[in-house]
């Protein structure tokens, strides 16, 4: 019996029936999102749902028979998985709109406004461009021979997924250990996503000739990768401690920081798919004519400014609002204490003990002050605890006391018992200080 090969070369006209069934469930699907449009009917998020679904299973047939490397196919191919990504992008802002009012904000009625304009305009940005492709798509699927359905065939229903009728809420509260120490760490990696998030910068609507030099340069897939996954850890956190305890049921601001965390995620997740669009389709990283055709039909310049002026722009907007939530929840949560810990051995606070108090204080970014003589001393400033250690020698204290939140002051306790890693080695809950210490 002679041995079959591992991969089956068929020609293009055996591919041919074999492609014809997957496509036509396709064009289907996207002849009744034209027809929608036309007719000026909503879409939903169930519509962009089931037209993620169709596309992806064609993307997977097509990958699975090899499309892109063949000349015949490689140009459908290409058009299929850009219609995908954008898909997916205008999902995840139809999805932000839907849930906007249950995400409990706190926006004015301009910011408010603001929002819906331009998620709006983001929304008909991207339908547009699907259309563009989806046009191309299909003219180059007949060029190739495949048998176009004769009109659309509309799904069985596109209703809603949100509705105004809800069970009754019944469910006990799940009691969570360590509730309190649960919220206090959720802000404070709230506070820190926030912060590397503000750092990046958005371009001035004005420059839109110029946002081509921002994108890879400054902002990439990779790098909105990053954000996806922290803000995504943060809400799964939130998810795993908080939601439906007792504490989130007796604090509402909860439920604020919890909405403004989604809208950041969704809206992340949006630009995601554009900025991979981008990436990996329009002309101006990579050089063939099926992305200078591509280029042609999805506006570039426009993408990049629904990137940068709403979908990053929001996202850095409702991840600052959550900052500020966190910064309330705390002054509620956390209990400002006081306690005698031991001075250094055998050199008292020198650069490195003074270092690890810093960056304690720096890491849950709250207020931590060491008490000398009734006077309160900043230990954030390295120079303000050096200053303060020689006082301390000169006195020759044993023990000085330390003011600020219930867990830095754990912290500084932990600190305090390995005599300030004097030795060299971090405890393993103090691990954080290793990074911040690089980082320095």
């Amino acid at each position: 019996m002679k041995p079959q090969p591992l991969i089956e070369v068929i020609t293009e006209e055996e591919f041919l029936p074999l492609a014809n069934e997957p496509c036509n469930n396709f064009f289907k699907m996207f002849d009744s999102f034209m027809a929608c449009l036309k007719e000026g009917k909503d879409i939903n998020r169930k519509f962009y749902s089931d037209l993620v679904l169709e596309a992806e299973h064609l993307e997977c047939f097509l990958d699975g028979h090899g499309a892109r490397e063949n000349k015949r196919w490689t140009f459908f191919s290409e058009y299929v998985a850009s219609i995908r990504n954008l898909v997916i992008s205008a999902f995840y802002f139809k999805h932000v709109i839907d849930r906007f009012p249950h995400y409990h904000l706190r926006e004015d009625s301009a910011s408010h406004e603001r929002f819906f304009a331009e998620a709006g305009k983001t929304l008909n940005f991207l339908n547009q461009a699907i259309c563009n492709l989806y046009r191309e798509t299909k003219a180059t699927g007949k060029a190739n021979g495949l048998i176009l359905p004769d009109g659309a065939s509309c799904p069985r229903e596109f209703s809603e997924l949100e509705s105004n009728k809800k069970l009754p809420r019944n469910i006990s509260e799940d009691v969570v250990k360590e509730e309190r120490e649960s919220v206090i760490d959720l802000c404070d990696k709230v506070k820190k996503v926030a912060a590397m998030m503000k750092d990046t910068p958005l371009p001035r609507q004005e420059e839109k000739q110029e946002l081509t030099q921002w994108v890879p340069s400054r902002l990439n897939e990779k790098k909105i990768r990053m954000f996806q996954n922290m803000v995504h850890s943060v809400q799964s956190e939130f998810d795993t401690y908080v939601k439906n305890t007792r504490v989130e049921y007796e604090h509402p601001e909860l439920k604020v920081l919890r909405g403004n965390i989604s809208a950041c995620l969704h809206l992340i997740e949006g630009i995601l798919w554009m900025c991979h669009f981008y990436e990996r389709h329009e002309d101006e990283i990579r050089h063939s004519e099926c992305k200078r055709k591509i280029a042609h039909m999805v506006d570039k310049y426009e993408l990049l400014d629904r990137i940068f002026h709403f979908g990053l722009y929001f996202s850095i907007h409702f991840i600052n609002k959550a900052h500020q939530v966190a910064e309330e929840v705390l002054k509620i949560f956390v209990k400002t204490v006081r306690a005698e810990i031991p001075v250094p051995k055998p050199l008292g606070f020198h650069a490195r003990p003074s270092t690890y108090i810093s960056l304690i204080a720096r890491h849950y970014d709250e207020d931590l002050f060491m008490i000398l003589d009734d006077e309160k001393i900043n230990a954030k400033s390295v120079m303000s605890l050096l200053q303060a250690g020689g006082l301390i020698a000169d006195k020759g204290y044993e023990q000085v006391t330390f003011e600020g939140g219930s867990h830095i002051i754990e912290d500084i306790k932990i600190l305090a018992r390995h005599n300030y890693c004097e030795n060299g080695e971090i405890p393993r809950s103090l691990s954080y200080l290793r990074a911040a210490k690089s980082g320095n």
